[in-house]
């Protein structure tokens, strides 16, 4: 099963060193995710499931002021028993929709890419805006989703794991 975890530049340096993706919470192709994206194409589905990681990412952002801001998500293939299906509703809490749990650490080694915000003055600002409007965008606010709509028009970059250390950089 192929899972998008969330991070930051920050969090992925210490992958980086330490081998391993501590972080419990990724994203994936849910019962869930399928029924809200009707539709059975599973590249759509997984490019929808990589999205929620990004918005995810938003939020690691928002709780840690000092990272760069750009939003970071690590594909990985994981078996199928690495992942349990997260304890919340997807089906009634839309920012849960397709987020799963893992069983422990994932080697950054089984990585098959990472995806990045590029390092662009216009992306940097506008995902500086939707980390301090996320929350807001959670609770309901419309002006705030308006705000975090506008990081999820960047596309994130492809980047092979060969490539983490010039992405650090």
């Amino acid at each position: 099963m192929r899972v998008y975890v969330p991070t930051t530049v920050r969090g992925l340096a210490a992958a980086h060193q330490d081998g391993a993706l501590e972080d419990a919470v990724a994203y994936a192709v849910t019962p869930a995710l399928r029924e809200w994206y009707v539709s059975d194409d599973i590249e759509e589905l997984e490019y929808a499931a990589l999205n929620r990681a990004a918005q995810s990412s938003l939020r690691l952002l928002a709780a840690d002021p000092d990272a760069p801001r750009r939003r970071v998500v690590v594909a990985v293939e994981v078996a199928d028993s690495a992942v349990a299906p997260f304890a919340g509703d997807e089906y009634q809490d839309q920012a849960s929709l397709g987020r799963v749990v893992l069983r422990g650490a994932v080697k950054l080694a089984k990585a098959a890419a990472v995806h990045a915000d590029a390092d662009d003055s216009d992306v940097v600002e506008d995902v500086t805006a939707a980390a301090a409007a996320i929350t807001a965008a959670d609770d309901g606010d419309q002006d705030a989703q308006f705000t975090v709509d506008g990081a999820e028009d960047h596309d994130l970059l492809w980047f092979a794991t060969q490539e983490i250390p010039g992405l650090l950089a």
